[in-house]
């Protein structure tokens, strides 16, 4: 007769994956958050691993091969999370950025499993500025490394949780809105949030950063301060040899360490059977990197005035992330914030701290048998309420028809509160249409970079004889962390289309995400210059289209929140907004009657709409709001390349559902 053995507790564990270094936290049963070595017993494990014929090993026996077998060695994976094109081969097995970073998190998983038992839930820390395309991935490397729930949490939102629930500030009564600038550099990525909490809610306002910054760039000026010495007494440079190049890379590491502690270091360089020490002094380090210094400067100061703020709606500024121990980089954010600067978190922990006490927020919400967390900790996590951000701008792309050239159209604005949505009416252009066709993009990660296409959404199923101009709802949103979801309605009939976002670029089949699909039907294929497909078009007057808001979907065990309005951006920031996000003018050469056009709808009955923009059987209703300024002068034109438009109805900017 089996026995009947009691169910395994949960415990919220968090988890930091770093680009040099990953963490693993979880909280104690009285809610505080510990770092659980790994099976080395080191709290920081180094993001390396090692392919050893059959055997992988990862951390800090990695690094130690990466010198003697530097071609067997993957670093700085993260950093490539989300490139369709990097892959490494070893042995003649392909792997990708997510299953390197599958393998980190299973040994960070190993050493907790030790402590805790099986662990099956986590929530893993990535860059405010990941786009979907990253998120993913990230996700499905935590449930390929074996957890069957993954949760993700922007990480300035786990810097600033771990600081608001930190002993000393856990039991405060804070008694109003403390406003704090979250700068993480850490050793691959430079993030940025600004935060805003009081005792029970901690809210995001806006986030920044760079992907491709961090303390890496500023190794690799070392690194090359340290050859050029080296090649002006010899005549080889270890730059062009493998294992003579990983020695210098962590040896580099140990001299920016002590440069953040001392005026002085010595960089031994061995290459070609010589040995040379190169002497390095902090101003000398200072001036080789003053490029990058000034480049985290300028983010941090592009953040507070593209969103309307300036230094003295900053109470502190919280300081985390290895690559912050850095003298310049303090000395720095000292100068520009005029105010004392908060490190009293400790950059390595303080991520993963963060995230498990997320992990224990959305554990809180459910029973106590299934939590390992006491009531008395559990109470006090379920109360509090974090908020983040979009990190970039969600949208479409259309078509300028006198370039042909494809550009974004963004619906939903970076720095938006999450969870949001943008719903949207569309209309049909031919009879018994089955599907529609939508290139769902994402703004790029910086000012000027090239926005990234997450994939062709294709809706499917669409009911049996469906009239020409059938208005169809397409609803785009984000959840409340930061991943995009999609579905389409039938107005006439409410029948929810299947949706499919088919990720591009190169990805395996693994990467393929289906999207709210409650119909079973298997989507058919087709190409987008299809006849039956939708592109979508817009003119430069039709920027303010149908807006609704909805209910996005939210895990059961989400603690439920109200959500406030957003505040209007700034009248600078709005000018900036809508020159970047302008769509192109549309040629109207094109007869309304031709059947590959764009075909504008009344929102109202659905009829067709006039050049002018005005509906046959609501025009009088529509006059009268022209006479009263409340819409604006809309010229409708036709563009012959794209089968698909909006309707031009009033703009709202979208709410967020409470969580």
């Amino acid at each position: 007769m089996p026995l009947n053995r009691p169910k395994q507790r949960v415990h919220p564990v968090g988890i930091d994956l770093g680009t040099t270094y990953s963490c693993l936290s979880y909280l104690t049963p009285e809610g505080q958050p510990v770092t659980i070595p790994n099976t080395e017993g080191e709290l920081t494990t180094p993001s390396v691993v090692f392919f050893d014929g059959d055997e992988v090993v990862v951390g800090s026996e990695a690094l130690r091969n990466s010198v003697t077998s530097p071609e067997r060695v993957v670093l700085h994976a993260k950093r490539h999370i989300g490139d369709p094109n990097k892959c490494w081969i070893f042995d003649g097995h392909v792997y990708r950025p997510k299953e390197i970073s599958s393998l980190i998190i299973r040994k960070l998983l190993d050493g907790a499993e030790e402590r805790l038992g099986r662990v099956r839930h986590a929530v893993i820390t990535v860059p405010a500025q990941f786009s979907d395309v990253q998120r993913q991935i990230t996700v499905q490397a935590g449930v390929d490394a074996g957890l069957e729930r993954v949760d993700i949490i922007n990480e300035p939102v786990a810097t600033a949780l771990c600081h608001v629930l930190s002993e000393g500030i856990w039991f405060a009564e804070i008694a109003q809105d403390q406003t704090v600038l979250v700068f993480d550099l850490g050793g691959g990525t430079c993030d940025l949030s600004l935060v805003q909490y009081n005792k029970d809610e901690v809210k995001v306002i806006a986030s920044g950063g760079d992907l491709q910054l961090g303390g890496l760039d500023w190794n690799q000026r070392l690194e090359d301060f340290a050859c050029d010495e080296f090649v002006k007494s010899s005549t080889s440079d270890p730059r062009l040899d493998l294992e003579s190049q990983q020695g210098l890379a962590i040896e580099i590491e140990q001299v920016k360490r002590s440069l953040s502690v001392r005026p002085k270091a010595t960089i031994l360089v061995q290459h070609d059977g010589r040995r040379k020490s190169i002497l390095i002094e902090r101003e000398r380090f200072e001036l080789l990197t003053n490029d990058l210094v000034k480049r985290t400067e300028e983010i941090t100061k592009e953040m507070l005035k593209s969103h309307g703020k300036g230094w003295a709606h900053v109470d502190s500024v919280l300081v985390t992330g290895g690559a912050s121990r850095m003298p310049m980089i303090r000395n720095m954010l000292q100068r520009i914030s005029g105010t004392t600067l908060n490190t009293t978190l400790p950059p390595d922990q303080s991520i993963s701290h963060g995230a498990a006490f997320y992990a224990g927020m959305l554990l809180s919400g459910q029973s106590l048998e299934k939590s390992s967390l006491d009531e008395s900790a559990s109470a006090r996590l379920q109360k509090i309420k974090q908020q983040s951000v979009t990190g970039r701008s969600l949208g479409i792309l259309i078509r300028d028809p006198e370039t042909g050239d494809r550009r974004p159209h963004y619906l939903i604005e970076a720095n938006t509160p999450l969870p949001c949505a943008y719903r949207q009416t569309f209309g049909t252009v031919v009879e018994n249409q089955k599907r529609v066709h939508l290139h769902i993009v994402e703004s790029g990660a910086t000012l000027g970079e090239e926005y990234v296409e997450l994939g062709d959404c294709l809706i499917h199923s669409l009911p049996e004889e469906l009239p020409k101009r059938s208005p169809i709802e397409v609803t785009i949103q984000y959840d409340e962390q930061g991943r995009v979801r999609v579905h389409a309605v039938d107005r006439k009939s409410g029948q929810v289309a299947r949706t499919t976002i088919l990720r591009g670029g190169g990805k395996t089949s693994d990467d393929d995400i289906d999207v709210q699909a409650p119909v079973e039907e298997q989507p058919s294929q087709s190409k987008p210059d299809e006849p039956g497909d939708f592109s979508n078009a817009f003119e430069a007057d039709l920027l303010k289209i149908e807006t609704e808001d909805i209910a996005p979907s939210v895990p059961e065990e989400t603690p439920v929140e109200s959500r406030s309005p957003k505040k209007p951006r700034s009248a600078v920031d709005a000018k900036r907004t809508r020159k970047s996000t302008r769509p192109p003018k549309i040629s109207s050469s094109v007869s309304l009657e031709e059947a590959e056009r764009p075909i504008p709808l009344c929102n109202r009955c659905g009829n067709i709409l006039e050049k002018s923009g005005n509906c046959l059987e609501c025009g009088r209703s529509g006059a009268e709001k022209s006479s009263k300024k409340k819409l604006a002068k809309r010229k409708q034109s036709e563009d012959p390349t794209e089968p698909m438009t909006s309707s031009p109805t009033s703009h709202k900017r979208p709410r967020h559902k409470p969580r």
